[in-house]
């Protein structure tokens, strides 16, 4: 046996008697990944077989229904007649009715100009054409939902690509702005365009985020880095006040973004707000992984992220139960954790914040598009090859979600108009970016989205599952109504999970929006209500056309929570530890957070 046969083969005794050889499978399948993360590299990470095997499902099962087809040609006559009477009453002079309507989420054609013919004509054709394409898409006889929902997907972004709004001629607006500018808004327009590629080609972040430096107008309050492992930096921020309530707030953030979103510019830190109203507030910031951190998996964030924060505060406030706090990820493995602790009878915890976090996936979202069998084997193919997934990997999918907003109304206010939009703390924390290791990404992935192990009763924790019913924390959880990446109704399913008491709140705004709604934000909204333990529960519609609107920020109801479930008696602050050779670990906002 030469040394190339013995790389997949190995003997075993059962072999000498004339058995066949046992393979090592390790190698073939190395082989698959290595292909397809060359593939990965030229596909921005979408699998090409997920994608082909949505649109021949949808496009085989169409083929084969008569009905479906008479349905769409039936449309299609009906939009090319109503098409023809139109251009008949404009010929005559007369004025012609609407042929479809703006979705209320669709601003690309909500200006005046746009009522103007020709203008109006070419924006009533693309809206007509996208009903088509809606009707094509959906209600396929035999088609799964989920390869519909993929087609639908696909129909939008090469609708979106050729929409009137996108090209100088067509666009109204552009022209107008040329025309005022005498040229000038189109030659400013394709200088951003070479600014943005340039920075793009260099690895610089977008033009303007040089205003907004982490530690001197981001991330600013006062605090000190108390506790640091391998994954982990705790923040234990200075107090503002000379008594303090008793208890004190853990953060745990996401990892997929840096922990300052929650403490942004000083007017809008949510950290800020705690500590001026009375908290001792910890937050934990996560060490941006590299290809050494690939085997680290969902239990050692757990265990080396929430736990190990937990023991520190518990060291710096003993005897003191603790509000925890989690943000998106960081929230389901708050959950994780708080599961498990009621499992091993762990009472540390005063009450559990949730934001944005699911515990039930059978309903994400639009994200549900990029995540099925074949995506995730893709993804996991991609980090197998570089140990995590990059940033830019997923902040594609995510603007491709809201393709008009974050894509092409860029296009056509940087480029065609000559315009840039100003940019704000969000937008600068928005582009500093992270990563997430192979291991972790993989369990996330496969766990939750595919499996929804958690919600399922069979995620697994020291060798026993754990359940989120076994939880007697009273909660805060808090849902957002534009939410793409953990939709409302979708967080709201923990009233399905959980017997103890949910203060459920949804506020207005989208994902990262709608958490940093500070007081004296405009057009900002809530509704909240109370479910005790022994309610019944109810869905999550029933619910929002029970409960009032309040106009506002959600953040002072928060705060008022939090002291509802805590001591009545104010305390001293507790004091910042000294940290190596009697001197603080570092001040915040630490060291992890600057790691590129």
């Amino acid at each position: 046996m030469d040394t190339r046969t013995r790389a997949v083969c190995t003997e075993t005794p059962a072999s000498v008697g004339g058995a066949a050889p046992k393979l090592d499978s390790k190698a073939f399948r190395d082989l698959d990944h290595a292909k397809e993360a060359l593939i990965a590299r030229m596909t921005a990470g979408l699998s090409p077989a997920a994608l082909g095997a949505a649109l021949s499902d949808w496009l085989i099962h169409l083929a084969v229904a008569p009905g479906k087809q008479l349905e769409l040609a039936s449309l299609y006559v009906s939009n090319v007649r109503r098409l023809s009477e139109y251009l008949a009453q404009l010929a005559l002079g007369q004025p012609a009715p609407l042929l479809a309507e703006l979705s209320p989420a669709d601003h690309r054609f909500r200006a005046d100009s746009w009522q103007i013919e020709p203008y109006r004509l070419w924006q009533q054709s693309f809206l007509l054409a996208e009903q088509w394409w809606n009707t094509a898409t959906r209600n396929v006889p035999g088609a799964t939902r989920h390869h519909e929902d993929v087609a639908a997907f696909v129909a939008r972004q090469l609708l979106d690509t050729v929409a009137p709004t996108n090209f100088p001629l067509t666009n109204p607006e552009v022209i107008q702005r040329t025309a005022a500018t005498r040229g000038l808004s189109l030659a400013q327009g394709a200088r951003n365009a070479f600014e943005d590629a340039n920075r793009a080609a260099c690895g610089k972040p977008p033009a303007g985020m040089e205003q907004f430096k982490v530690g001197v107008n981001l991330a600013v309050t006062p605090g000190k880095v108390v506790f640091r492992n391998r994954l982990i930096e705790l923040i234990q921020y200075s107090p503002a006040s000379e008594a303090v309530l008793a208890e004190p707030v853990l953060i745990v953030p996401a990892w997929i973004m840096k922990y300052y979103i929650l403490d942004l510019s000083p007017h809008n830190s949510l950290i800020r707000y705690l500590v001026e109203h009375g908290h001792t507030v910890f937050c934990i910031s996560w060490r941006n992984v590299d290809s050494e951190d690939r085997n680290l998996g969902l239990d050692d964030y757990r265990q080396s992220g929430v736990m190990a924060a937990l023991d520190a505060v518990s060291r710096i406030v003993p005897a003191r139960r603790i509000h925890a706090t989690g943000y998106c990820l960081g929230g389901t493995l708050l959950s994780i954790a708080a599961a498990a602790m009621a499992e091993a009878g762990d009472e540390r915890l005063a009450s559990i914040t949730l934001f944005a976090a699911q515990t039930d996936f059978t309903e994400p979202g639009e994200l549900q598009l990029f995540i099925d069998d074949s995506e995730v084997y893709f993804l996991e193919s991609m980090m197998w090859s570089q140990g995590y997934l990059a940033a830019g990997q997923m902040s594609g999918a995510f603007q491709l979600l809201q393709s008009n907003d974050l894509i092409w109304s860029r296009v056509i206010r940087d480029y065609l108009l000559g315009e840039r939009e100003p940019v704000i703390d969000l937008m600068a924390w928005n582009a500093d970016a992270t990563r997430m290791p192979y291991r972790m990404h993989s369990e996330y992935l496969r766990r939750f989205f595919l499996d929804n192990d958690l919600a399922s009763g069979r995620y697994v924790v020291d060798a026993r599952p754990v359940s989120i019913r076994n939880i007697r924390a009273p909660m805060f959880v808090v849902g957002t109504e534009r939410d793409h990446i953990a939709p409302w109704q979708s967080v709201y399913k923990i009233h399905n999970l959980s017997d103890t008491d949910i203060t459920f709140v949804l506020a207005s705004g989208g994902h990262n929006a709608g958490i940093v709604s500070e007081p004296g934000h405009p057009h900002r909204h809530f509704r909240m209500k109370l479910s005790a333990a022994d309610d019944l529960r109810i869905g999550p519609d029933e619910w929002a056309a029970d409960v009032t609107v309040q106009d506002g920020s959600w953040w002072p109801a928060w705060s008022e929570w939090l002291q509802a479930h805590s001591s009545p008696q104010r305390v001293a602050p507790p004091p910042m530890p000294a940290g190596e050779n009697g001197q603080p670990l570092a001040d915040a906002p630490g060291t992890y957070v600057f790691q590129t």
